[in-house]
């Protein structure tokens, strides 16, 4: 008889702990304490549970495997780009024979420069990092030697002392095409919402935004723009609703850094009874379930996630065979999808 599939409650019971708390730790929930959150997703690793069932226990590893370290600040959860991106990227470095294991970066690492504890420098061959946009951090990493890609990286990366691969989706050009749409589609009062200096990609999509603003005669008005610090986005549910409030007068479209802003900021905006798209436009980028599930569905850019991750696997498995090579920072394109949050743009 086939054996059930591993809930979160099967992890939960087999922890001792609430369903609630496995699952804010298995979806990087701010306010769970590191060590549960790394018993949790061990457990769900042992448990081979969804998006873990191809990651190895690195305590179960031999010495003589060979051996490619994820490091990650917050695991994607499965409706991030990441998680579709890690599961392409693990089925292609399997095929030639590596095992993939998972290391999380927490806080104190990252405030004291120090590897993860689980983390066996001598075992490891190729490294991985995903949502880990720490500048420092990231140095540390690549001062180990040891061949490195980036998914996405810190904003602040000055790519010819940076020693490693990075590999992001296209952001500018899709986010300039975006802009320029509405703008040509009567929207001449546009602000951005995002934290641009967070990860290189939100820096990209900003750059795009003022692209297209600065080619149509556009001054850019910061005053109708929500670009705190990223961690305020996911301070408390009705943030997104305060911030709209301190904003003095509304732009005509609001062009966010990934859709889950956007489905919050459009939350926020019907809390406080505007009319979507009637008094404003809204669209995203990531192309995430809830983009199809909002209403109106979310104009967005859609990220070929599994594609990126073979790309990602095909060039540090170069980076393995060839360490002399020079460095690349390579873009996977992305596609603009249009939706009835931008009506006059479809």
């Amino acid at each position: 008889m086939a054996r059930d599939r591993v809930t979160i409650q099967d992890i939960a019971d087999a922890l001792g702990i609430s369903r609630n708390t496995a699952s804010k730790a298995l979806n990087g929930t701010k306010g769970i304490p590191d060590e549960t959150r790394n018993k949790v997703i061990k457990k769900a690793i042992e448990m081979k549970y969804k998006q873990f069932s191809f990651m190895e226990d690195d305590s179960k590893m031999s010495k003589s495997s060979i051996n490619i370290a994820l490091l990650t600040e917050n695991l994607p959860n499965t409706s991030h780009f990441g998680s579709t991106l890690i599961s392409g990227l693990e089925k292609r470095i399997s095929a030639e024979g590596y095992n993939l294991s998972i290391h999380i970066i927490r806080d104190i690492d990252q405030q004291s420069l120090s590897l993860p504890n689980n983390f066996d420098v001598s075992n490891v061959d190729g490294i991985i990092c995903i949502e880990l946009f720490n500048l420092e951090y990231s140095k540390l990493i690549t001062s180990l030697d040891i061949p490195t890609i980036f998914i996405d990286c810190s904003a602040h990366v000055c790519y010819p002392e940076f020693q490693a691969d990075v590999l992001l989706m296209e952001n500018e050009h899709s986010t300039y095409l975006l802009t320029k749409k509405l703008i040509d589609g009567g929207y001449t009062t546009l602000g951005f919402v995002g934290d641009f200096n967070h990860c290189r990609s939100f820096n990209e999509r900003w750059v795009g935004f003022n692209r297209a603003l600065t080619e149509s005669g556009i001054q850019l008005n910061l005053s109708q723009c929500v670009l705190d610090e990223d961690q305020y986005f996911f301070s408390s549910p009705s943030w997104a609703d305060e911030r709209l409030k301190d904003i003095p007068k509304l732009p005509s479209a609001l062009v966010c850094a990934n859709d889950y802003i956007a489905v919050n900021f459009m939350k926020a905006l019907k809390n406080q009874n505007h009319s979507i798209p009637g008094d404003i436009v809204v669209c995203g980028f990531d192309n995430g379930p809830e983009s199809k599930i909002i209403e109106p569905h979310l104009t967005t850019v859609h990220i070929y996630s599994n594609e990126m991750g073979v790309t990602a696997a095909e060039m540090l498995l170069s980076r393995i065979s060839r360490p002399e090579q020079p460095h690349q920072v390579c873009h996977i394109y992305t596609k603009p999808i249009f939706r009835d949050s931008t009506p006059n743009i479809l």
